[in-house]
């Protein structure tokens, strides 16, 4: 998936058009650990880059997800109610979080690359 884009808060996102899908990275599903409950956007909310979206609950602790764009969230991934492991199965596919409709496509310029979040989480230790 070299496709994806990654935010400093291991946030990751696909773009398909104007549609950016969101989820968060390995790398963050590894520190939370097994994840148990997922608390996702209102359908319909329109967010701002940066503003807290949804929140993940792990076995470790509970982690606020920001949304790495700007826009309106179209559609959540409802199957993680009921399987939130998901999340650490599949971080990067089927564990997406939202899908948002984007009102700034450039926000997707200020994101790292595959190789550049890489370098990143390799710095964070």
């Amino acid at each position: 998936m070299s496709d994806l884009r990654f935010s400093e808060e291991h946030e990751w996102v696909s773009v398909d058009g104007d549609v950016a899908t969101v989820g968060i990275s390995n790398f963050a599903q590894e520190q939370l650990g097994d994840v148990v409950f997922v608390e996702l956007p209102a359908i319909g909310r329109t967010v701002s880059r940066s503003d807290e979206v949804a929140v993940v609950e792990s076995v470790k602790a509970a982690s606020e997800i920001y949304t790495p764009l700007s826009g309106e969230v179209l559609e959540v991934n409802e199957a993680l109610a009921d399987a939130p492991g998901t999340v650490n199965e599949s971080p990067e596919a089927d564990g997406w979080f939202f899908k948002l409709r984007m009102t700034d496509a450039s926000e997707v310029d200020d994101l790292m690359d595959a190789a550049g979040y890489k370098t990143f989480t390799d710095e964070q230790g």
